[in-house]
């Protein structure tokens, strides 16, 4: 532990009368070129988001057209030509009234 603490103030006395590296005033230009980088990247930014929108909107487009197929197709069998829809749902709804009768 001594050794620890003799070692970091040493340390921290080098550290002291180090002089500093760093200037004290930007680079000539610095401001100026982050201000640009700021405006080019919100037009990208804007570009990427439109992009993205355009491509969820093809995806949910054909989700639809499959979606639509798929239920003209179950539609145009037989099963449901002879018996209506509801049967089903008039099966299950006597089921579960019979259950609370009892």
């Amino acid at each position: 532990m001594k050794n620890l603490d003799q070692s970091l103030d040493r340390l921290f006395r080098a550290a002291a009368g180090a002089q500093n590296a760093m200037p004290d005033e930007m680079p000539f230009g610095f401001a100026t070129r982050v201000i640009a980088e700021a405006r080019s990247g919100i037009k990208a930014d804007l570009t990427d988001l439109r992009s993205l929108l355009r491509r969820v909107v093809f995806i949910s487009l054909a989700v639809i057209a499959l979606s639509g197929a798929g239920v003209y197709h179950e539609l145009g069998n037989d099963d449901y030509a002879t018996a209506p829809l509801t049967d089903e749902y008039a099966i299950a709804d006597s089921a579960i009234g019979n259950i609370f009768e009892q």
